[in-house]
């Protein structure tokens, strides 16, 4: 049960997906200020958040270690300077997340280019909360935007829960008008990716007893994949690569969301798609938009 975790534990599970700055969207939240609203030092919320950090960080090195995959690296049609967004709930906003790993994996080898990557990855956002701060997302005037969204719109809350927080038929509005924002209001080259399936053994075992009662459903994460499969735009299929339920060793304890080596995996599945020569339904449906 996720509060009857260990202090130590709680406390660092904290510090990896609640990152008060972007919460409160308000300027001059530091490391002070977060450390003071978990209640501990600043001290020890540096070394906890340092350490997810230096995760981040050797994961790439070990990644770029395999030089077939770093002369993909050199391939992402990233321009030197380029801004690339990633927009979505705790699976982005991890401090070991697949983009933190991006981040690392392009200053070490592609130092000179400059490419800068913004997380706009709010932990427990919905498909609807991101429609609400798009406009963050379009002041950053970025060159991509990859999006893994839809995990919290399947949250169910409560005992007997008669629906999902969003419906799929809501979701899949919502999906749109986010693509539709982008279009309109950047000039950004959009990515999709399916967020992944849950291991709903664990999830209820961490999620579900009082005072959390939530719950996550293989069936219902799915319906939301199906809908992002059909998009023109590049598709990065994680769900269908963890498998559902995810291979045990790609999540966390809670699963419900990726551990280090999936974060690894969603990287490698990302660059493997950007590097990817163009499909030909994807260019013709690309171009009736």
């Amino acid at each position: 049960m996720l509060y009857q975790l260990p202090p130590n534990k709680l406390l660092e599970f904290s510090v990896q997906f609640q990152h008060f700055e972007k919460i409160i969207g308000m300027p001059g939240i530091d490391e002070n200020i977060n450390a003071d609203i978990l209640g501990i030092g600043v001290e020890e919320y540096s070394n906890i958040k340092n350490q997810f950090t230096e995760n981040a960080r050797v994961a790439a090195k070990e990644l770029l270690a395999d030089s077939s995959f770093s002369a993909l690296v050199d391939q992402i049609p990233f321009a030197p300077g380029e801004k690339v967004v990633g927009l979505g709930d705790s699976i982005t906003d991890d401090s070991q997340s697949w983009l933190e790993i991006l981040r690392f994996i392009l200053e070490i080898r592609r130092e000179s280019d400059g490419i800068e990557i913004i997380n706009a990855g709010i932990s427990g956002n919905t498909t609807a909360q991101m429609i609400s701060r798009f406009s963050y997302v379009a002041l950053q005037q970025p060159d991509w935007i990859i999006c893994l969204a839809g995990s919290n719109d399947v949250r169910l809350h409560g005992k007997s829960p008669t629906k999902v927080l969003v419906s799929k038929e809501e979701s899949e509005k919502n999906l749109m008008m986010l693509r539709n924002f982008a279009e309109t209001q950047t000039a950004a080259q959009w990515i999709w990716m399916t967020p992944p399936g849950f291991i709903e053994k664990k999830v209820r075992a961490i999620w579900f007893p009082n005072p959390i009662e939530v719950m996550f459903l293989n069936d219902n994460i799915i319906s939301i994949a199906d809908v992002i499969r059909k998009q023109p735009d590049k598709v990065v299929d994680i769900q269908a690569v963890f498998g559902v339920p995810p291979e045990p060793e790609l999540m966390l304890f809670d699963g419900l969301h990726p551990s280090l080596e999936g974060q690894k995996l969603i990287v490698s599945e990302l660059i493997k798609e950007l590097t990817a020569q163009p499909r030909a339904n994807h260019d013709s449906a690309a171009a009736e938009r």
